[in-house]
C-alpha cells in the first residue's frame, strides 16, 4: 500500500489535532465532583432535606437542545417564611449549573419555568434555599434520544 502525499498530510496534521486538542476533549465533560460542589457552594454545606420544590421535567426528551423544565416551591411568601432562590443542576453538562432564580415575598409565588440544554441522558437536580436557611431539593433523570428512537 503506497500512501500519497495528502493521506500523509491529512495523517499529520489529525495527530497534531489530537495531540494539541485531545487534553481539553475531557474537559468538556462534568463529572459528580463538579455538580456537588456546585451543590454544596449554594447549600453552605447543609444536606437538602425532600419535599416543598417540585421539578417538572420530561422523562424522555426527544430533543436535548430544548428540554422544558419548570420548578415550584410551596411557600407562603411572606416576609416571615419564602423563597430565596432555586438553582437547577444538569449532572452531565459540561458546567453542571443549568440557571438560578431569585424570588422575594412580593414575588407572590416561587415558580419559574424554561427551557435548558442537556448534553445526554442524565439527572437534574431543583435545590430550594428558604430565607431561614433550610434547603429542599427534587431530582429527575432525563432520558435524551435521538428523534425518540430509545434511551
Amino acid at each position: 500500500m503506497q500512501v500519497t502525499r495528502r493521506q500523509a498530510l491529512g495523517l499529520s496534521a489529525g495527530a497534531v489535532a489530537l495531540v494539541a486538542f485531545g487534553p481539553g476533549l475531557n474537559a468538556a465533560r462534568a463529572d459528580a465532583a463538579a455538580t456537588d460542589k456546585s451543590l454544596m457552594e449554594f447549600t453552605g454545606g447543609k444536606a437538602p432535606a425532600t419535599g416543598r420544590i417540585t421539578l417538572n421535567a420530561p422523562e424522555i426528551a426527544e430533543n436535548g437542545n430544548t428540554v422544558p423544565i419548570s420548578v415550584s416551591v410551596e411557600s407562603d411568601m411572606t416576609d416571615a417564611s419564602y423563597v430565596e432562590s432555586v438553582v437547577v443542576l444538569a449532572e452531565g453538562n459540561p458546567n453542571p449549573s443549568v440557571a438560578t432564580f431569585h424570588f422575594t415575598p412580593m414575588s407572590g409565588e416561587a415558580s419559574a419555568t424554561t427551557r435548558m440544554r442537556l448534553a445526554g441522558t442524565q439527572n437534574v437536580i431543583a435545590i430550594a434555599k428558604m430565607n431561614d436557611g433550610s434547603v429542599f431539593m427534587d431530582k429527575k433523570l432525563v432520558k435524551v434520544t435521538i428523534g425518540g428512537c430509545g434511551g
